[in-house]
């Protein structure tokens, strides 16, 4: 193993408090989702993203930890903004034929009300799907049903490449 890579996690262990203690267990944790094939990415994996698609829909749920906190202790905008572009990106990629993505290039967030509470769940729906590009709209409720944030998306539809190493 790595000697600096454990010399910098035993300095991380060492000066934790007992918060910090349980963000870096479910980082670890989020990594071996992404490692095990729960997640198809690090950044599904590290905001223990859930899933589901149906044919006209995608709802993405993640918990609310201080991980994805600013520094005001409510959800981060990124954040926010990152579950967005999943859930409309999954439900994209999930219309197309294989062999074809999707890729974001425009997403317009409006931030309705502050993210608290115990989870954020995000419903992305198909506006428009045409031969190049694609127009979805996504509603992020908190926990308590709140509405804290709408969006939409644009998004080319590209053919997958294989890029040889």
């Amino acid at each position: 193993m790595d000697k600096d890579l454990m010399e910098l996690f035993d300095k991380c262990i060492d000066q934790a408090t007992d918060e910090e203690i349980e963000d870096l267990k479910s980082i670890l944790h989020g990594f071996h989702k992404k490692q095990t094939g729960q997640n198809s990415s690090y950044i599904g994996g590290l905001l223990h993203m859930e899933r589901s698609i149906t044919d006209d829909e995608c709802v993405l749920t993640i918990p609310l930890t201080s991980i994805v906190d600013n520094p005001l202790g409510i959800l981060h905008g990124g954040i926010t903004a990152t579950v967005i572009d999943s859930a409309m990106g999954s439900l994209a990629a999930s219309l197309l034929p294989k062999g074809f993505g999707a890729v974001t290039t425009q997403l317009n967030v409006h931030y309705l009300s502050v993210g608290k509470g115990d989870y954020v769940t995000c419903r992305a729906t198909i506006n428009h799907k045409g031969t190049k590009s694609m127009v979805l709209s996504a509603d992020v409720y908190r926990s308590d049903g709140k509405k804290i944030a709408q969006a939409t998306g644009s998004f080319f539809i590209i053919e997958k490449k294989v890029i040889k190493k």
